[in-house]
């Protein structure tokens, strides 16, 4: 097998069976396989996706996995990940949507360099804009101290101020970077088997980073790859968003404490504690007083929720 896909469900019918037949229905020039790993999600999805897909479930192009416990992103793809045995693993998110031939770039790009550990692609929003998630650079203490500062928003062509999202380069040309999203990440098994699976600390934000990190401390390079692109379609309702903040902030915590801690002093430390937790009470504040605004406003339509893992 060259290639395995896994998509984790969480709700997100609709969404999951569309970014599955963008896949699908495709004439792919390589062997590949999907795992669905559906994480608990209890609203009839699942069956529903294996009633759709029973032709391909029977032909074991598509396999699905049903999660007793919702235990995140992380533990989701573990379940997957232990049972795959192909050349090339990848991550793609439930609300994504695959562009052309993007798969069959990304392999060709990483078939013509051994070296390559990860790539992602251009992932786009809805709207035609880059998700600046899906380049970036590795959160040490002077990056997402110009984050939290808003010096990235201020100066995005800084070389120096724009690094969390690499905003001084050019999204429309390729080059290496420190990690990807997890929306659309494409891995060499060659280096998971060495760097181990996902860590299942981080429960929906944080663990590609980490990922990441661990992929390229062990000597390969990962690159963003620009020529091949998907859709994203993240989001999420304003009721749902509070426990997504408390996950986005955590996860912050977990990667600074496994990777960071060690390296500054403890002034350095409890600044960092300080950011993250204070940006934690301002989102949180911020996102219950428009959810309060929106009770006031019954007239106003609320976003609908797009997925509980988006990136």
């Amino acid at each position: 097998m060259d290639l395995s896909i896994i998509i984790v469900n969480y709700r997100t019918y609709d969404l999951t069976k569309q970014s599955i037949e963008s896949v699908i229905n495709k004439n792919h020039p390589f062997s590949y396989e999907i795992y669905v790993v559906d994480n608990a999600s209890a609203d009839g999805s699942l069956e529903n996706l294996k009633k759709d897909f029973s032709r391909e479930s029977e032909n074991d192009l598509i396999k699905f996995i049903a999660n007793e416990e919702n235990k995140g992103f992380a533990h989701a793809n573990n379940l997957a990940l232990n049972q795959i045995s192909s050349k090339y693993v990848l991550l793609l998110n439930s609300d994504t949507i695959v562009v052309d031939d993007c798969i069959e770039k990304c392999i060709d790009y990483m078939e013509n360099d051994n070296t390559l550990g990860a790539v992602g692609c251009k992932v786009i929003l809805p709207d035609g804009t880059l998700d600046k998630a899906c380049r970036r650079s590795f959160p040490d203490f002077n990056v997402s101290f110009y984050r939290m500062t808003g010096l990235s928003h201020i100066f995005p062509k800084s070389e120096r101020f724009g690094r969390y999202n690499l905003t001084y380069l050019d999204e429309n040309e390729t080059y290496e970077v420190d990690c990807l999203v997890g929306a659309f990440m494409l891995l060499r098994s060659a280096a998971i088997r060495q760097v181990g699976l996902l860590d299942e600390t981080f429960f929906m934000y944080g663990e590609d980073i980490d990922w990441c990190y661990r992929i390229k401390a062990a000597g390969w390079r990962i690159v963003y790859y620009s020529d091949a692109e998907i859709i994203h379609y993240k989001g999420a309702s304003s009721k749902q968003k509070n426990k997504l903040i408390y996950e986005f902030y955590r996860a912050m915590y977990i990667f600074y404490n496994k990777h960071y801690k060690d390296e500054y002093s403890r002034l350095i430390t409890a600044i960092t504690y300080a950011g993250i937790w204070g940006m934690y009470g301002l989102k949180l504040s911020l996102n219950t007083l428009k959810i309060n605004y929106g009770m006031i406003m019954p007239n106003k339509t609320p976003k609908e929720p797009v997925s509980q893992l988006s990136k």
